[in-house]
């Protein structure tokens, strides 16, 4: 089989923020509103009769100028509490949102990325918590495309791990270089649940140097569809970016899954290695390597 071989000439993200307002009151909030829109061009060289990208996941199409996303977001936040509301509309957002093998998405909410609440508890360094849906604390990569290195997304970010959960999230910074995370979620890419049991995840997230920060994810649950309805199905995630220098910034991402299924246990794995060196404050090259092994996946 061949493999896409794509060129990006136009890959575009034009993004904005501006404080709608501030107030020192802290009965009152202060609104937040950010936004921006994703295009792109791409050409595949093997020029497929139907134009697509295989084995992409947000630049699915090729030899045409594409919407990849549109996104509207506003935060609220007071001393104690506050909110998050993000809407998407694109090809990114019902890819995003249409992704339910193991969930049960609301036709009501497809064009919400995230939507939840924040109440910030004074116990100790204060516990953060959100509960509603909001993006999955897995992975190096994230759906925005102006928050990752490379435009495309890697194997990790497409197959083996979720896009966002339905549940409550408790956040601690323990220290002031150690922050942990408890995740109860109602499972993978689900709004409603869709069996009896929940999903827990947790992350540790250590910087022990200015320049250096590593994190654990973990997500672990009983989210498989019938025939083996009770089928474990958990994720091991490990995230290690370091800064060498003022330009240039390496990154290394691993994950391990492994699901109960009728023909015993199924298992993926990968390692993308990312690197980064800017050019100036608003340019930069960035490169990504890696190497992934699912079974059941056609590459």
């Amino acid at each position: 089989m061949k493999r896409p071989s794509t060129l990006f000439l136009v890959a575009a993200t034009l993004a904005c923020s501006v404080d709608a307002f501030a107030a020192d009151s802290t009965s009152v909030p202060t609104l937040n509103w950010s936004g921006f829109i994703d295009a792109y061009y791409s050409t595949n060289f093997n020029s497929p009769a139907i134009p697509g990208n295989q084995f992409r996941n947000f630049d699915m199409n090729t030899n045409q100028i594409s919407l990849s996303l549109a996104d509207l977001k506003v935060q609220g936040q007071t001393k104690s509490v506050g909110f998050t509301l993000e809407l998407g509309f694109g090809p990114t957002d019902d890819y995003v949102n249409g992704a339910s093998t193991f969930g049960t998405p609301s036709p009501s909410l497809a064009n919400v990325m995230q939507a939840y609440g924040t109440v910030i508890i004074p116990v100790g360094n204060g516990l953060t918590v959100d509960f509603g849906k909001f993006v999955t604390h897995m992975g190096y990569e994230v759906i925005p495309s102006q928050g990752n290195w490379n435009y495309s997304r890697s194997y990790l970010f497409a197959y083996a791990i979720p896009f966002y959960h339905t549940g409550v999230r408790l956040t601690y910074p323990v220290a002031g270089n150690f922050t942990v995370a408890l995740h109860i979620l109602n499972g993978w890419n689900s709004v409603i649940d869709n069996n009896k049991s929940l999903t827990l995840g947790t992350t540790l997230n250590y910087a022990p140097t200015a320049t250096t920060d590593i994190a654990f994810n973990g997500i672990w649950g009983k989210e498989n569809l019938t025939p083996v309805e009770n089928g474990a199905r958990d994720v091991y995630d490990f995230i290690l970016t370091q800064q060498l220098s003022d330009a240039f910034s390496v990154a290394a991402n691993a994950d391990y899954g492994q699901a109960g299924t009728t023909g015993g246990l199924a298992l993926w794995k990968g390692i993308a290695l990312y690197g980064r060196y800017a050019v100036s404050s608003v340019s930069a090259f960035a490169l990504r390597g890696e190497v992934y092994y699912d079974p059941t996946f056609d590459g």
